[in-house]
């Protein structure tokens, strides 16, 4: 099937390049066949401007305007998978960015709750995602707040760099949860923290380079 969109079209060469994409990932130590598969089923390219459709499939990150990125896609891949998802699984993102990471957590069977603090970036991703159908709740408004209201959730995701864990984060996640975040100034280290019964359990996963997560946006 020929997917479109704004005249762009995701045709067998951007499949192929896609394939050629994931057996990157595969060799750069991407196990999780429901991530690869997830991200075979997401068009990169058309969550990019037009200037970038040659090299979409490229593992780079790439401008998406006011100041933000969309991530390369190993740190995509790398984060999804940090996460350990399950079908149905209730998940915030902080970071809705282009809306690539969004729609690879809806390709994965999430329910996706998903924060953006620019209002640009916001109103197109919005529009860009119900094009595509992909059924999630976006929310303009500051990440460092989450979104209290659908607590608890099973998995969170930061795809900005934070200078701290936000303790409001860590308590919207439930007995059992999962946060992957990216923590530090210039470069940060990418953390998996896990609530139990008993506290918090913490794995780090190597250094990457984020967009800072900022504060005090309208929720």
């Amino acid at each position: 099937m020929l997917l479109t969109f704004a005249n762009v079209i995701d045709n067998y060469r951007h499949k192929g390049l896609r394939k050629k994409l994931l057996k990157l990932l595969e060799e750069k130590g991407i196990f999780d066949q429901r991530v690869l598969t997830a991200m075979d089923n997401v068009p990169r390219h058309l969550f990019l401007d037009n200037a970038f459709l040659e090299l979409a499939y490229e593992d780079k990150a790439f401008p998406i305007g006011e100041g933000q990125t969309i991530s390369q896609p190993y740190t995509v891949a790398f984060q999804t998978q940090l996460l350990e998802l399950e079908k149905g699984m209730k998940v915030l993102e902080i970071g809705t960015g282009s809306g690539y990471q969004t729609a690879v957590l809806c390709e994965m069977g999430c329910k996706v709750y998903s924060i953006e603090r620019q209002k640009k970036l916001y109103d197109s991703t919005r529009i860009l995602l119900e094009k595509f159908n992909y059924r999630c709740k976006l929310y303009y408004g500051d990440g460092y707040a989450g979104k209290k209201a659908f607590a608890p959730f099973d998995r969170i995701i930061v795809t900005c760099g934070a200078p701290e864990v936000p303790l409001q984060l860590l308590n919207q996640l439930s007995i059992g949860g999962i946060i992957v975040i990216p923590v530090g100034n210039e470069v940060q280290n990418m953390l998996k923290l896990r609530r139990t019964e008993a506290g918090i359990e913490e794995e780090s996963h190597g250094d990457f380079r984020f967009v800072p997560m900022l504060q005090n946006k309208n929720r």
